[in-house]
């Protein structure tokens, strides 16, 4: 395994043990609908996303993949579903290694609330810095 597989991997473990623990050290009250779904869209994208994309910051490129912080449901759709993009976008890359993930179908608002929130939680300015 090479140093930046691993170094991926690491991240993505990372991420999914962060979403797990705060699942599971948070104290029980009401959740609203958008915390659920920024909570499933980090684990679906830990699991379908990150090894692509940034496995720790949607806002920073990824091996592959470019930065997804704040792309829309129309957007993650076409790419997920689709292998296209909606009508009139510019892609940032001119890569064709995405493969479809119907099995994404059912949650496509919830990846895109946990990119949304990653959009507006950027605490680093990574999309400002991937944006250059």
């Amino acid at each position: 395994m090479s140093v930046k597989l691993a170094r991926e991997f690491v991240g993505t473990l990372v991420i999914a043990i962060a979403l797990l623990s705060a699942g599971a050290c948070s104290k029980p009250g009401p959740q609203t609908a958008e915390s659920k779904a920024v909570a499933t869209g980090g684990k679906l994208y830990a699991a379908n996303c990150a090894s692509c994309h940034n496995p720790t910051n949607p806002n920073l490129p990824g091996s592959v993949g470019p930065p997804i912080a704040g792309a829309s449901p129309d957007l993650i759709a076409d790419r997920v579903l689709h292998r296209s993009y909606p009508p009139g976008y510019k892609p940032k890359r001119n890569t064709h290694l995405m493969k479809e993930m119907p099995w994404l179908a059912p949650n496509i608002g919830d990846l895109a609330a946990f990119l949304a929130y990653g959009a507006k939680n950027d605490s680093a300015g990574a999309s400002s810095e991937a944006n250059k």
